[in-house]
């Protein structure tokens, strides 16, 4: 709305100034909305990871190997990732990695200890339950938060309040990717996010606004959707608040 008072004049400009900041911040995300580029290392790259098997991993075989992407979460235990549900149905070990690229795993490979499934999706695959959480195993008496930080698992907030900068592993890159764009509904359980190339192996990235919080977890509608430009997570809600608990209580 205009104003012709010189006060409203100083309000719409503090509005802007905030909403430009809030954009270009969020989980560190800069330069322009809506476009994928290599991600720079950073402490908030370090907490995302790719996931390989137990297998792969136990043989040295890292490159062209990992399948899906996951983050580190706070947690009272500090050993505590977020996926999505789609990426640990299957059975056999799998290892976190966080900060992987080109073969090089420079913050340890972690493997999985217990994995939480909702169960929406363990009895019914439901695509409005695609979240899941994994309990890492220590490396030499440190959990994985200790070593490289993490985000907060935050559920109940409104779908596209803030941009968010989802960062994962595409099948083919040997590097993280990250995007900037505000989200918006897809359905009442769905929300969807316009970046381009995150592609098949992005599965479980996170989405990460400009407080340090994982809203969103890239699966859901579609396994995460069918295009390479368009991906989807669940609207983390009283099932995934619940299946946070679970993960999060004491063994």
């Amino acid at each position: 709305m205009k104003r012709n008072a010189l006060l409203g004049a100083v309000v719409m400009l503090a509005v802007a100034t905030v909403t430009a900041a809030s954009e270009a911040t969020a989980d560190g995300g800069t330069g322009p909305l809506g476009v994928t580029a290599v991600a720079v290392a950073t402490p908030q790259t370090a907490r995302v990871g790719a996931l390989f098997t137990a297998e792969d991993a136990e043989a040295g075989k890292f490159v062209g190997q990992h399948f899906c992407t996951a983050s580190v979460v706070r947690s009272p235990h500090h050993n505590l990732i977020a996926t999505a549900a789609h990426c640990l149905e299957g059975p056999g070990e799998f290892v976190f990695v966080p900060g992987y690229h080109d073969g090089h795993a420079p913050y340890g490979v972690w493997k999985a200890d217990r994995v939480f499934l909702p169960d929406g999706w363990s009895k019914d695959q439901d695509e409005d339950s695609d979240v899941a959480f994994a309990t890492l195993d220590e490396r030499q008496a440190k959990g994985i938060e200790d070593v490289v930080g993490a985000n907060r698992f935050t559920t109940g907030t409104a779908t596209g309040a803030t941009p968010v900068t989802v960062t994962g592993y595409p099948h083919a890159a040997e590097e993280s990717v990250r995007c900037t764009n505000r989200p918006t509904p897809h359905s009442p359980t769905q929300q969807r996010i316009a970046c381009p190339g995150l592609t098949s192996g992005t599965s479980g990235s996170p989405w990460v606004n400009g407080d340090g919080q994982v809203v969103g977890v890239l699966g859901g509608h579609e396994q995460g959707g069918d295009t390479d430009d368009v991906s989807y997570s669940i609207v983390l809600g009283a099932e995934a608040a619940q299946l946070y608990r679970a993960a999060t209580a004491d063994p």
